[in-house]
C-alpha cells in the first residue's frame, strides 16, 4: 500500500513540522501525513512517532480547519474516528458510533475544559459540577452486545461506524459473561464499549513462552492485546490473557425499543449497574469528583502511581457524571464534547541514535551506550541509553543514524523499543561490536566472551578502569554501604592516586582531603566516621563486595555462615561450597579463583591491617528457628508503608519465625502483610484468591 520512497517522504515531512511545529504545511499534505501515520498505528500495529507527536499534527490540522471551515472535506482525519479495518474479518455496523477523545494534557486543558462544559450547559460558576473519572487503558477497544440477557457479538472500534467481527474471539475471554441479567433492568438490547488489555505480568510471561520457543519478542501489551483480538484461531486469542474492562454503556433499548439510558441520571450509574451485572472494572465510587478541581488531583495522583498498576495506562478520561449535562453538551463528529482524556506524560518518543561509546563494568563486563538526539521523555531529557550487549544491538537490528522509538521503563531507565528501518536513507552505520577491549590505548587486549554469556569481558585489565569499577562498586549502598563515598568521590580520590584498591579506602588522609576544594573539615570528617563504622559491616557484606563474579548477596550470606574467617575459602573446594543449598559450581569456580591468586589475599589481609573486619559476626549466623514455628515452610511477602517496623525488621522477623522472603506476588507466595497505600500486589494477592493477607499488627501479634 504505502511503498518505501513514501514512507520516507511522510516521514521527513512528520520530522520537519515537529522540529518546528509554527512552520506552515500545506493542508493536503498534513492530512496525507495523519492518515500515514493512523495507518501505521492502528492496521500494522507498527508506529513510527509516538502519540504525542501524533496528537501535535492532529491539533494543527484541527486548528487550521477551525480557523477556515471551507477547506474541511468529508474524509479530512478530524472527520472520523481512525480505522482499524482489514479484511481479515467480516464488518458489522456498531449500533451508535463509537467515538474518540479530545486530548488534554495538563491542568490548564483541563479547567479550559470545565469552563467549556460550563458554557454549554448554561452553568454558572457557583453550580456544582461532578466528573467521574477512568483509567485510560492502553488496547484495543470493543463494542459488545447482548440481546435478551446472552452475548450476542463483539467487534473493534474500526472506523467508529463499522467495526471487525471479532464474536468467536472474545467468546473465549473468561472475563467477558456470556450471560448478564440486562433484563432485571429492563434492558432488551444493549451495546458495551470497553478496553481489551492484558496486565503486565502476564505480558512478561507471555515474552518468556515466545523466547523459549525462539519467536520474537511482543513490543507491548497495547499491540499483543489489539492483535490477540484478531487472531484466526479463537483459543489463540484466549491463551494471550486478555481481559475486556468496561466503560460505558453505548446503547440500551427495552422491550418496546424504548431508550433505556434515558431512566439512568449518571455515568457512576451505569458503572455500577455493570458492576452488579458482573463486569469488570474499576470501582466507580473511586473515581468521583466533586469539582474539577478534585480532578486534577486525583489524575496527578494517578499518574505518580501508574507504573504499579498492573495495566498499562496512558492517562484518565474525564467525564461529565451528569447525563443531562452530556446531552446538553452533545457531540462533534470526532469526539463527545463531555468527555476528555488527560494524557500522562509521553512514556515513548522517536529519536536519532548519534553515536555508541562502551562502559566498563567490575567484573569486565563492555557495555555499549547509544548517544541519542537530546529527548525529552516523561518529564526528563533522555541522551543516553544502555544497549546492554551486542545480542541487544543485533535482535533490534540498529544502525547508528537510525531514527528509534525509546521509552523510559517504570518512567525512570530509558529503553530502546524498536529501531525504523523503513525510514533508512542508506547513510546508517552498521554497529560492530569491538574485539579490543575499548578502554586501553597502550595494550590492545582482547575481549572474550564465556559460553553460556551474553557479555564480552576484558579478562586482563592493565588500564585501571575494571579497578576503578570495583572500588565504585565496594563503597555503594548494596556493599560496604559508606554513606556519602559516592562515585565522584572515588573518581576524585582514584585519579589523585589516594585509593588504587578497596584497601586504600580504609586508609586514607582526612587532613589531606580537608584540604581539597569542596571539602573542609566537616566533610572529611563525615567521611571518616563513615569509612570507620564500615569496618565493623559482617562479613557476608565484605564477601558481596570483592565483585566476585556471580557471587551475589544471597550466597555471601549462605558462605559467610559457614566460615570463621575469610581466610579459610583459600582451603575450600568445590564440594564444600556446592554442600551449600543454593551455592552452585559457577559460583564455586569464580570463589575458589579469586582467593587462589596472591595479589587478592595481599589486598585482604591490607583490609584486615586497616581494621576491616574479616571475620564472622552474630548477624551473619544463621537464624535459629523453633521447630513450631509458626510460618516454618511458609513463603511471605511485605508491601506497603510499615509504621511498626522497617522492611529489613520485618524480613528478619519473618525469617525468625520460619517464613521464606521472596519479592513478588505469585501462585508461590502464601502470605503478604500488607501496610498502609498497599497497591499493585495487594490487589494481585486479592485476585490470585490463595494468599493469605494480614495486617502489620496480625504480623507483629504471631511472635508472642
Amino acid at each position: 500500500m504505502y511503498q518505501k520512497e513514501l514512507q520516507s517522504q511522510y516521514y521527513k515531512v512528520t520530522k520537519q513540522f515537529l522540529a518546528n511545529p509554527s512552520s506552515a504545511l500545506d493542508i493536503s499534505s498534513l492530512r496525507d501525513i495523519l492518515r500515514y501515520h493512523e495507518w501505521r498505528y492502528s492496521i500494522k500495529n507498527d508506529p513510527v512517532i509516538s502519540d504525542f507527536e501524533y496528537d501535535q499534527l492532529y491539533k494543527q490540522l484541527e486548528s487550521i480547519e477551525t480557523q477556515h471551515p471551507d477547506l474541511i472535506t468529508p474524509d479530512s482525519p478530524t472527520q472520523r474516528v481512525s480505522s482499524d479495518l482489514t479484511e481479515d474479518f467480516p464488518s458489522v455496523a456498531h449500533t451508535v458510533p463509537m467515538l474518540s477523545l479530545d486530548n488534554s494534557y495538563n491542568a490548564e486543558d483541563l479547567k479550559k475544559f470545565d469552563q467549556t462544559i460550563r458554557k454549554l450547559a448554561g452553568l454558572q460558576e457557583h453550580d456544582s459540577l461532578a466528573y467521574c473519572l477512568e483509567p485510560k487503558f492502553d488496547g484495543g477497544s470493543v463494542a459488545i452486545v447482548y440481546e435478551n440477557d446472552q452475548y450476542i457479538r463483539a467487534a473493534t472500534r474500526g472506523n467508529g461506524a463499522m467495526g471487525e467481527d471479532i464474536t468467536l474471539n472474545v467468546k473465549t475471554l473468561k472475563s467477558v459473561p456470556l450471560h448478564a441479567a440486562f433484563s432485571k433492568a429492563g434492558i432488551v438490547k444493549a451495546e458495551l464499549r470497553g478496553e481489551a488489555v492484558i496486565r503486565k505480568d502476564i505480558f512478561e510471561e507471555l515474552n518468556k513462552s515466545r523466547l523459549k520457543l525462539g519467536l520474537s519478542e511482543f513490543a507491548n501489551p497495547r499491540n499483543s492485546a489489539a492483535g490477540g483480538l484478531r487472531m484466526k484461531q479463537p483459543t489463540d486469542t484466549r491463551d494471550r490473557g486478555i481481559e475486556v474492562f468496561l466503560y460505558q454503556i453505548g446503547f440500551a433499548s427495552g422491550k418496546n425499543d424504548e431508550d433505556m439510558l434515558a431512566s439512568i441520571n449518571t455515568h457512576q450509574q451505569q458503572i455500577e449497574l455493570l458492576s452488579q451485572l458482573g463486569f469488570k472494572l474499576e470501582d466507580p465510587s473511586e473515581l468521583i469528583c466533586k469539582d474539577i478541581d478534585e480532578v486534577i488531583k486525583k489524575v496527578s495522583a494517578w499518574e505518580g502511581k501508574r507504573e504499579a498498576y498492573p495495566y498499562e495506562i496512558d492517562g484518565m478520561v474525564v467525564k461529565v457524571n451528569s447525563r443531562e449535562i452530556q446531552e446538553k453538551c452533545g457531540y462533534t463528529q470526532h469526539h463527545p464534547k463531555w468527555a476528555i482524556a488527560y494524557k500522562f506524560k509521553a512514556k515513548q518518543a522517536t529519536t536519532t541514535l548519534e553515536n555508541v561509546t562502551y562502559q566498563v563494568g567490575k567484573i569486565g563486563s563492555i557495555t555499549p551506550v547509544a548517544k541519542v538526539t537530546p529527548t525529552q521523555l516523561a518529564g526528563v531529557t533522555v541522551s543516553s541509553i544502555s544497549l546492554h550487549n551486542e545480542e541487544f544491538i543485533k535482535s533490534k537490528d540498529l544502525r547508528i543514524g537510525d531514527r528509534i522509538i525509546i521509552e523510559r521503563a517504570g518512567d525512570v531507565i530509558p529503553y530502546i523499543v524498536k529501531s525504523l528501518p523503513d525510514l533508512r536513507t542508506g547513510e546508517e552505520e552498521v554497529i560492530n561490536f569491538p574485539e579490543i577491549c575499548p578502554f586501553n590505548d597502550v595494550e590492545r587486549v582482547q575481549l572474550l566472551r564465556s559460553e553460556g554469556e551474553s557479555a564480552w569481558r576484558c579478562t586482563n585489565c592493565t588500564c585501571g578502569e575494571q579497578t576503578l569499577q570495583k572500588i565504585i562498586f565496594h563503597v555503594s549502598k548494596d556493599a560496604m554501604d559508606i554513606d556519602g563515598f559516592g562515585k565522584s568521590y572515588v573518581d576524585r580520590f582514584f585519579k589523585l592516586g589516594w585509593i588504587k584498591d578497596v584497601s586504600d579506602i580504609y586508609n586514607l588522609d582526612y587532613q589531606e582531603i580537608a584540604q581539597l576544594e569542596g571539602f573542609g573539615k566537616k566533610s572529611a570528617d563525615k567521611l571518616e566516621s563513615a569509612i570507620g563504622k564500615a569496618k565493623s559491616n559482617p562479613l557476608s557484606r565484605l564477601l558481596y563486595s570483592l565483585s566476585i563474579h556471580h557471587l551475589g548477596k544471597k550466597a555471601s550470606k549462605l558462605i559467610a555462615q559457614e566460615i570463621e574467617d575469610i581466610y579459610a575459602l583459600q582451603h575450600w573446594d568445590t564440594e564444600h561450597f556446592t554442600s551449600i543449598k543454593d551455592v552452585g559450581p559457577v559460583v564455586a569456580k569464580n570463589v575458589m579463583a579469586y582467593f587462589s591468586i596472591q595479589d587478592n589475599i595481599d589486598v585482604i589481609r591490607k583490609l584486615e591491617a586497616h581494621g576491616v573486619n574479616i571475620k564472622q559476626l552474630e548477624s551473619d549466623k544463621p537464624l535459629e528457628v523453633a521447630e513450631d514455628a509458626p510460618l516454618l515452610g511458609k513463603t511471605i511477602l511485605f508491601t506497603g508503608s510499615l509504621e511498626q517496623m522497617t522492611r529489613n525488621e520485618a524480613k528478619k522477623i519473618a525469617e525468625a519465625l520460619g517464613a521464606k522472603n521472596i519479592s513478588a506476588v505469585s501462585s508461590n507466595l502464601n502470605i503478604l502483610v500488607a501496610g498502609e497505600k498497599a497497591g499493585s500486589k495487594l490487589k494481585k494477592a486479592q485476585e490470585l484468591g490463595t494468599v493469605e493477607i494480614m495486617s502489620e499488627s496480625e504480623f507483629l501479634a504471631l511472635r508472642v
